[in-house]
């Protein structure tokens, strides 16, 4: 049987562990030759090693696969050229794009600190527009040389940025903005023969261990609902040949469960057809509100 993204190049970004290390294993199964990059930093970025990449690289290796290892930081500019440059040097090419990369600092808004938003801002949302954009700039060549591109970007938001958690003002705006790189970069990249889809990840990690919420199951044979390698599946779907008729859509994923994550949509309206006093809408306001349906929890639901 065809493997779904046989010979397709692909990165993945923050692949050394957790999800993004799932990524890379499922992708290798797929027939994909990956480039596993990650820093091997702490949950906080701090640090950094290149021993878990290339533990990764082994593993895809001794199953058949083709792989390479990379430490570049993708939240720096050159440091994301570097990569995507060296995926198209050691491959010769370029199909799919994983932004997977992410840290924590959480801290509930009152207590946080500027250092602590702009290094979230910065691994999450600026990795992700560099990565896009400097792999963007290759298929936009290759497209003006004639060639036929067929490219994927996956990026990582989270329920965190489109729903909303409390204490992580800094990484739900990230995702929250990931989320809307993710349209309006599907829609500039179009020409370019290139699609643009979101995850939104539920799954036990280095991440999200400290958080209490998530468990493994007592019995080793049941299924487990938080297991990184059930995101992986959808990602690599989005990342084949057969995805191209989607793109700028974002997916929440948890155990077997995949949902569209529907976005902001106009709801209730008034129009007087004229300029609104404040008084008057001392009245219409609060009534307005009345009738929109209630932002969804982190589950995605709007709750009764």
């Amino acid at each position: 049987m065809a493997r779904i993204c046989e010979d397709r190049v692909v990165i993945v970004t923050g692949a050394a562990r957790g999800i993004g290390k799932a990524h890379a294993l499922e992708f290798a199964r797929q027939g994909a030759k990956v480039v596993v990059n990650d820093l091997g930093a702490e949950v906080d970025g701090s640090g950094s090693s290149d021993g878990p990449a290339g533990e990764v690289v082994d593993e895809i290796r001794a199953m058949g696969g083709e792989a390479i290892a990379n430490g570049e930081d993708v939240s720096d500019w050159e440091g994301a050229q570097r990569l995507i440059n060296a995926a198209i040097s050691h491959f010769g090419t370029l199909d799919v794009v994983v932004n997977n990369a992410g840290i924590l600092r959480d801290r509930m808004l009152v207590n946080m600190t500027d250092v602590e938003w702009d290094a979230v801002i910065r691994v999450h949302l600026r990795s992700t527009f560099a990565m896009t954009r400097w792999a963007a700039t290759y298929w936009r060549e290759q497209t003006k040389s004639g060639v036929q591109v067929d490219a994927r970007v996956i990026n990582t938001a989270s329920s965190s940025g489109i729903y909303g958690n409390v204490g992580q003002s800094n990484y739900g705006a990230a995702k929250a903005g990931i989320a809307s790189f993710t349209i309006i970069a599907s829609q500039e990249l179009a020409r370019y023969g290139a699609t643009v889809n979101a995850i939104a990840p539920v799954a036990l990690t280095r991440m999200t261990e400290n958080l209490g919420v998530f468990h493994s199951p007592e019995d080793p044979s049941a299924f487990n609902q938080v297991a990184p390698e059930n995101v992986s599946p959808l990602v690599v779907w989005l990342g084949s040949k057969n995805s191209s008729m989607v793109t700028g859509r974002v997916f929440d994923v948890v155990g077997g469960h995949i949902d569209v994550a529907e976005g902001w949509h106009a709801g209730p309206a008034i129009d007087k057809d004229d300029r609104w006093t404040v008084e008057e809408l001392d009245t219409q306001i609060p009534d307005l509100v009345s009738r929109a349906a209630k932002n969804a929890d982190m589950s995605g639901k709007i709750p009764s």
